[in-house]
């Protein structure tokens, strides 16, 4: 299932390829081994992608192997759902580990092992300070940390009590194994970090064995090294922890010692990737869930109907730097419009419907007009599509007092329906409270296909469907989560756009949608990229939009 080399490729080089190529050149590592390696305590991001891409990605062109690794240290917020989100998101993105799936827990006898022997050789101890008297004495960035008054504890004490907190003796947050390393160090990362701490927690895979938990900063790098991990690639958070990584890996007998290279993480405007916000948006409500189409988790991406090429392409583009910055979503935008443009079939649908009838279109009359699927790909071939008396279309295709400007459908005018005729509007039709509900039009029967043979010109062309088989659906229409291109991830909920959704509950469509359960996004003309939503059943279609012809809401958004 691995993607062909040249659409994974980033574009030109970049410093961790630069990196692995000289380590290979030099000789000092004689193949590569790179892994994915997430926390199963919820659904992957976008940011992940960049991650997965990079890390498959390189193992690929450099003839290695990628490890998918779950770091599952903290069995209180891991749950199996978000374990099998992640495997399908992975092979998604067109990406596969083949017989390298690992788990943290697969290691918890020896990384337990490991502590002991950090106990034993005065290395680590127990400490009984509870959680706010640990943050109270380790210190600030200008001021040193507090020896802990068990740091002192001798060698046997310490073991009899790991071993009864391995025992289950104790009670949840009792007790915590912490490293012996500097409490005065710069780094606040090495003021005797924690190694242990006691979890009555059910485990996804190992159940009720443990009672204690190795730290995520612990297993991590000791998962790198049993796995024999050449290069261990994450985002620039890490790189304050990577002095402890080397102390861990230094310190104990690992049978390789992995080095670890940052790169600055993916950051997207009108975006929140912070994996607590997006949990609080899926608990609160805020989101139908996981996958709703609004979230830039993948699942979310798929649901939508962006295509998985769409954003390896983005990834591609986008590059592997050693700064961060905030890259513009339209560029993402950009990927997915430019990737459905060559691949979406094209569909005629009318979201907000308006009535037309044509006057002098004969009673009972209906034909066939011919349409292609896709306007540069002949293989992709052409349907036939229902002509009659009465038609639906774009209520702002009409305008009983139009602008200057305004070349669409207004009384007297004309213009060419899509594979059509040219057809005029000859009375406006409107109910009690005044509102437009059907146009009475005329059409050139001498037009058919959309051209004159007096050679007349139109100056717009508009879809349509007929009336008298469209299929009705309802249409979502999603928009950025966020009003800011910055949004504030410490005070979210002020910041969400009550327009992120709209429901259009009465849009009709061509039938020839209804009889297709292709999960590929099709293009409505005129209006956007769509796909079938996962709440379609019989009786009840829904579509949700994937993206725009061009990003409108942005600058609507930005004139207020």
């Amino acid at each position: 299932m691995a993607v062909d080399e040249t659409s994974t490729t980033e574009a030109g080089r970049d410093f961790i390829r630069d990196i692995v190529q000289a380590d290979l050149d030099s000789g000092r590592h004689k193949s590569v081994v790179t892994r994915f390696p997430p926390e199963p305590n919820g659904y992957l991001h976008i940011g992940h992608a960049k991650s997965i891409g990079l890390n498959f990605g390189i193992a690929q062109e450099f003839g290695g192997r990628c490890h998918l690794r779950f770091d599952d240290t903290n069995p209180a917020k891991e749950e199996q759902e978000y374990i099998d989100a992640i495997k399908t998101d992975v092979h998604w993105l067109g990406y596969d580990w083949g017989d390298n799936l690992f788990h943290a827990s697969d290691y918890f006898e020896q990384l337990y092992e490991w502590a002991e022997l950090l106990i034993r050789d005065g290395k680590a101890y127990v400490d009984d300070q509870t959680p706010t008297q640990m943050r109270e004495t380790r210190g600030t960035l200008t001021e040193p940390g507090v020896n802990s008054p068990f740091r002192d504890r001798s060698v046997e004490e310490n073991l009899d009590l790991f071993r009864r907190m391995r025992a289950g003796e104790f009670p949840n947050g009792a007790r915590v194994l912490r490293a012996k390393i500097d409490m005065a160090s710069g780094n606040i990362n090495l003021r005797d970090p924690v190694l242990y701490r006691i979890l009555h927690a059910h485990h996804p895979r190992t159940g009720d064995a443990w009672k204690i938990y190795p730290s995520y900063d612990f297993a991590h790098g000791q998962s790198d090294a049993i796995e024999h991990i050449t290069h261990s690639i994450c985002t620039l958070e890490f790189e304050d922890h990577r002095p402890l990584y080397d102390w861990f890996i230094e310190n104990l007998p690992v049978p390789s010692k992995p080095h670890q290279y940052e790169f600055a993480r993916l950051n997207l405007s009108y975006t929140i990737l912070s994996k607590r916000v997006l949990t609080q948006l899926v608990r609160d409500g805020h989101v139908s869930g996981w996958d709703d189409p609004r979230m830039p988790t993948l699942a979310g991406l798929r649901r939508r109907g962006v295509p998985a090429a769409a954003l390896r392409d983005f990834i591609k583009r986008i590059g592997v730097a050693k700064a961060n910055s905030v890259v513009d979503v339209a560029m993402f935008d950009f990927a997915i419009r430019e990737t459905l443009n060559k691949t979406a079939l094209r569909r005629m649908a009318v979201l907000r419907p308006l009535k037309i009838v044509i006057e002098n279109y004969p009673e009972g009359q209906s034909e066939e007009l011919e349409a292609v699927n896709h306007p540069d790909d002949e293989n992709a071939g052409t349907r036939r599509i229902r002509f009659g008396r009465e038609i639906y279309i774009e209520q702002e295709d009409f305008m009983e007092n139009p602008p200057k400007k305004f070349f669409r459908l207004s009384p007297g005018s004309e213009v060419r329906l899509r594979y059509a005729y040219f057809v005029t509007c000859r009375e406006v039709v409107k109910n009690d409270a005044g509102e437009i509900i059907e146009l009475r039009c005329t059409y050139d029967p001498a037009t058919k296909g959309g051209n004159a043979p007096d050679g007349r010109k139109v100056k717009a062309t508009i879809h349509w469907v007929s009336a008298a088989d469209a299929v009705n659906a309802e249409v979502r229409i999603y928009n950025p989560l966020f009003t800011k291109p910055d949004p504030d991830a410490s005070n979210f909920a002020a910041e969400l756009n009550p327009q992120s959704l709209e429901v259009l509950p009465d849009a009709k469509l061509e039938p020839v949608l209804a009889g297709d359960n292709s999960d590929e996004p099709v293009q409505f003309e005129r209006q956007g990229y769509f796909v079938r939503d996962r709440d379609s059943k019989p009786g009840h279609l829904v579509f949700s939009r994937t993206i725009g012809l061009r990003d409108t809401w942005a600058k609507v958004s930005a004139g207020g």
